[in-house]
C-alpha cells in the first residue's frame, strides 16, 4: 500500500470510528508494516493534522533454545522419562537414552527437582505424577516466536520468579516495541492538502501562491553542519614552518610583491644579463605593464657600476655592457631572493648618517613562478622557503650549522653538503638529506654566501657577510603527507577530500 492510499486510510478512520489506540495493532489489522505507517502518521503530525502520544511494552519471546523445549520439553523431563521407563539407569545409560547434550542438563536439573535419586551407581525415580513445569512455563509465552501476535497482547502472563528462571537458562528474551494512540489534530480534515514548500518562479507566474498553503518554517533548526573551511596541507606545513623559524630568532619578511623588475630579480643579485635563466623560455615576462618606471637611482648606478667594470672591490664585473630596457622588463618572480635583496638594501640604508649595523636573521615562504614544463615533481608555480643571516664576519660554518638546526627542527638529522655553483653565491652548496623511505639521498636545499659584487651596491659594511639557504614548501609536503604527485597536492586537480581530512603538520 502506497503512503496516499494508507494516509486516506488513517484519515478515514479518525474521522469515522474515532482515535486509534494503538497504532501496532491497527497496522496489524491493515496488513501494513507498523514503520510504514509511524512514517504516515508522523507526516501528518507535522501539519497538525493528528496527534500522537507514544507508549511502550515488552514481552517474552523463546530463544531458540526456548523455541525447542516449547515443541518437545526439557532435558529434565526426558531424562526422568527415560529412567521412569526403564526403571533404573546409570549415567551412560541415560547418555545413550537421551543424547550427551540433553544428559548434561537434564541429569543435575532433574537432581534439583528431586524428580530423581541416586541408588549406588544408578538413579531411579523419586517422584511420580511430574509434569514439565519449563515446557508449561514457555507455552505461556504466548504466540511463540510470532512477534506480531504477541505485540497485540498485554504481557504478564509469565510471573517474575518464572522469567527470572527461563532468562537465567537463555531460554527466553525480552523485546520491547512502542506504539501510539493517534487521535484528531488541531488542523484535522478528512483530506489533506498538501503544503508547498517553496515559493517558485512557476507560483508566481501562474498566481497559485495566493491561494497554496505554506509550511510553516522553523527558524530554530540548526541546520546541515557546513564542516568551515580547512587549510591546505601545504599551508600547515607553512605555519609549522613559520613558528620554527620564528623560534629560531628569524624575522618573516613581506613577500607580497609576486611581479618583480628584473633590475630587482636578476641584476641586483650580480646576475648576468647574458644568465639563460632571463630567457623567456624559463622566465613569465609580464606584457603589460611591461617596464619598471621606476628604482633607487644611486643603488641603481652602483649596480650597473659593478656589472660593467666591478665596482671598487677588486673585481671584474661581468665586462659586459649593461642594458637598462633589460633591467626594466617586468616579470613574475622567479625566486623570493628578489625580496631578499630589498631587505638588505634596507637594512643598509639604516647605517647611514654613522648608525652601527644592527646583525639580523630573515625569513620568507611565499610563492615563486618558473616557466618550467609541469610533471609529478614539478609546476610553473610553487613555494619556496628562504632564510638568510647577515653580521660580521660569517663564515661557511655558520651557514651549515644554522642549516643543521632548522633541518634538525623538521625531523632530517642526517644531512650532507655538496659544492655546487649559484650566480650570486659563493661559496656555495646543495643540501642533501638522507630519505628514511626511498632509503637513498635526496636534494632537499641549496645555499650559500651572497657574493661582495651583491652586497657591496648596497652600502653594507665591508666586513658583513650575508649566509643564505632555501629550499621548496612542496617537497617537504609531499614528504610529509606521502604524495606523489606534486598536482595531487596543488592545483585544480588537488583531492579535497585529501585536504580535509589532511592531519595537523608537527615535526
Amino acid at each position: 500500500m502506497d503512503a496516499v492510499a494508507l494516509e486516506g486510510l488513517v484519515l478515514r478512520r479518525l474521522e469515522d470510528e474515532g482515535p486509534i489506540s494503538d497504532s501496532g495493532a491497527f497496522a496489524l489489522a491493515l496488513g501494513v508494516d507498523h514503520g510504514q505507517l509511524l512514517g504516515v502518521v508522523q507526516s501528518l503530525w507535522t501539519d497538525e493534522y493528528v496527534t500522537m502520544e507514544a507508549s511502550s511494552r515488552s514481552w517474552l519471546v523463546p530463544t531458540p533454545e526456548g523455541e525447542a523445549i516449547r515443541q518437545g520439553g526439557s532435558p529434565e523431563f526426558h531424562v526422568y522419562e527415560a529412567v521412569l521407563k526403564a526403571g533404573s539407569l546409570t549415567l551412560a545409560e541415560i547418555e545413550a537414552a537421551v543424547g550427551k547434550a540433553k544428559a548434561k542438563v537434564g541429569v543435575g536439573a532433574a537432581m534439583r527437582e528431586k524428580w530423581l535419586k541416586k541408588d549406588g551407581a544408578a538413579m531411579t525415580v523419586a517422584k511420580r505424577d511430574v509434569t514439565d513445569a519449563v515446557r508449561e512455563l514457555l507455552e505461556a509465552v504466548v504466540g511463540g516466536t510470532d512477534v506480531a501476535t504477541q505485540q497485540q497482547m498485554s504481557g504478564g502472563f509469565v510471573d517474575a520468579d518464572a522469567e527470572k528462571q527461563l532468562t537465567r537458562r537463555k531460554l527466553v528474551k525480552k523485546e520491547k516495541a512502542t506504539y501510539y494512540s493517534v487521535g484528531r489534530g488541531p488542523h484535522f480534515k478528512r483530506e489533506r492538502k498538501k503544503k508547498v514548500g517553496d515559493l517558485t518562479v512557476e507560483a508566481l507566474k501562474d498566481g497559485s501562491w495566493k491561494t497554496a498553503e505554506f509550511k510553516a518554517y522553523n527558524f530554530n533548526a540548526m541546520g546541515v553542519d557546513v564542516g568551515g573551511g580547512y587549510a591546505q596541507p601545504l599551508l600547515k606545513v607553512r605555519a609549522e614552518f613559520r613558528r620554527i623559524l620564528m623560534g629560531m630568532g628569524f624575522e618573516e619578511m613581506p613577500t607580497n610583491r609576486w611581479v618583480e623588475s628584473s633590475f630587482w630579480n636578476f641584476d641586483a643579485l650580480f646576475q648576468p644579463q647574458s644568465h639563460p635563466a632571463r630567457d623567456a623560455h624559463d622566465t613569465f615576462f609580464v606584457k603589460s605593464p611591461r617596464d619598471a618606471l621606476t628604482w633607487p637611482e644611486d643603488y641603481y648606478a652602483k649596480v650597473k657600476d659593478m656589472h660593467e667594470r666591478g665596482g671598487d672591490i677588486g673585481s671584474l664585473g661581468h665586462r659586459c655592457v649593461f642594458d637598462d630596457a633589460e633591467a626594466r622588463k617586468n616579470l613574475l618572480r622567479t625566486h623570493t631572493t628578489a625580496v631578499s635583496a630589498r631587505v638588505l638594501r634596507q637594512l643598509a640604508e639604516n647605517t647611514r648618517d654613522g648608525k652601527p649595523f644592527t646583525p639580523a636573521k630573515y625569513f620568507s615562504i611565499d610563492r615563486v613562478f618558473r616557466n618550467e614544463t609541469m610533471d609529478s615533481t614539478h609546476l610553473c608555480e610553487f613555494h619556496q622557503v628562504e632564510g638568510l643571516v647577515a653580521d660580521y664576519d660569517l663564515s661557511l660554518g655558520n651557514l651549515i650549522s644554522t642549516i643543521r638546526t632548522f633541518f634538525a627542527n623538521i625531523g632530517i638529522t642526517q644531512l650532507r653538503f655538496k659544492p655546487a655553483f649559484n650566480p650570486y653565491t659563493e661559496p656555495s652548496m646543495e643540501v642533501f638529506g638522507y630519505h628514511p623511505d626511498l632509503k637513498k639521498w635526496t636534494e632537499i636545499g641549496n645555499s650559500g654566501m651572497f657574493r661582495p659584487e651583491m652586497l657591496a651596491p648596497m652600502g653594507l659594511p665591508p666586513n658583513v657577510r650575508v649566509i643564505a639557504w632555501g629550499l621548496s614548501l612542496e617537497r617537504p609536503t609531499m614528504i610529509k603527507y606521502r604524495i606523489s604527485n606534486i598536482r595531487d597536492l596543488f592545483g585544480h586537480k588537488a583531492d579535497l577530500t585529501r585536504t580535509k581530512q589532511a592531519p595537523m603538520c608537527l615535526f
